[in-house]
């Protein structure tokens, strides 16, 4: 009889109730097995004894490679369901310690989706399929010279480069949730900036064209020229911008009461809208059809 130990320091389990889901239908293939469960400190080990049943049947060794593959199998899929969260919440908790509860969920919440979590999703993908290759590779090739595997001693020293994906998971998820703070308190300091200054009008129409240009029109359809902006295009004569700053730029400075985007067949950059309604909120509309949203065909 052969026997191959199992040790772990979390989802035992979990390990346990896949083993004993999959082996039944290895024992209808003729391959006898039992597991026993020995604490060891903080391990836990599964012994998990396995053999034949003879007389035409699946040998004993056989037998040990029939079980060795389903478990690697397992053991891949409890690595990325499971031990990959666990392990991104040990780097994030590691690496940038000085951010509060909240945001370091925010940060593993990021990091999920660079490495497109095995539980979400389309579990078919490319990258996830890619993954799992590897680490059943690497899982089958270590089983098939050794009877005892220990999971997190496994993952730290033979999956050094799915380590560093997490790592680097981590550290983009570092970078959007900063980009996402800073933009978020810039557009409070422009909400800021629109509510202590008054209104210079009480509507302002942008016409939105195909080609990207916009045009303002205040209440009574009347083009705002300069004279509202009063220094505002000349400082930006010598610097770069876009014509989506400079639209945000010009709202804010107006400061209306009420925006409305008359956009035809044109359409608003989604992220220009989603802009322009962070800094005013309630007071954007959008219109799709009127006499200024004909003006924006043409």
């Amino acid at each position: 009889m052969n026997q191959i130990s199992i040790g772990a320091s979390n989802y035992i389990e979990l390990i346990k109730a896949r083993l004993a889901s999959d082996l039944k239908q290895l024992e209808r293939s003729g391959l006898k097995f039992n597991i026993q469960e020995n604490p060891a400190g903080k391990y836990v080990f599964l012994s998990c004894s396995v053999s034949g049943r003879g007389n035409g049947g699946c040998s004993d060794e056989d037998a040990l490679a029939l079980f060795k593959q389903y478990l690697a199998d397992v053991l891949t899929d409890l690595i990325m369901c499971k031990w990959q969260k666990s392990m991104l919440v040990d780097i994030i908790r590691e690496n940038y310690y000085y951010f509060g509860e909240e945001e370091r969920r925010a940060i593993f919440r990021n990091a999920l989706n660079y490495l497109e979590d095995f539980n979400s999703g389309d579990r078919d993908s490319v990258l996830k399929m890619r993954k799992k290759r590897i680490i059943l590779a690497k899982l089958q090739d270590f089983l098939s010279t050794c009877n005892q595997i220990v999971i997190e001693g496994f993952i730290r020293f033979r999956l050094k480069e799915y380590i560093k994906e997490l790592q680097e998971a981590a550290d983009k998820a570092v970078d959007d949730f900063l980009l996402d703070r800073e933009y978020k308190e810039f557009i409070q300091l422009l909400r800021y900036f629109v509510d202590i200054q008054d209104s210079r009008t009480d509507v302002v129409n942008v016409v939105m064209k195909a080609n990207g240009v916009f045009k303002l029109f205040d209440g009574d359809h009347r083009a705002i020229n300069s004279a509202y902006l009063e220094g505002f295009i000349m400082d930006l004569v010598e610097s770069e911008i876009n014509y989506e700053d400079l639209l945000i730029s010009s709202l804010i400075t107006i400061a209306p009461r009420e925006i409305v985007f008359h956009t035809g067949k044109a359409e608003v950059p989604p992220a220009t809208l989603e802009t322009v309604g962070n800094i005013f909120s309630q007071r954007v509309s959008l219109c799709r059809g009127c006499d200024l949203c004909t003006a924006g065909n043409t």
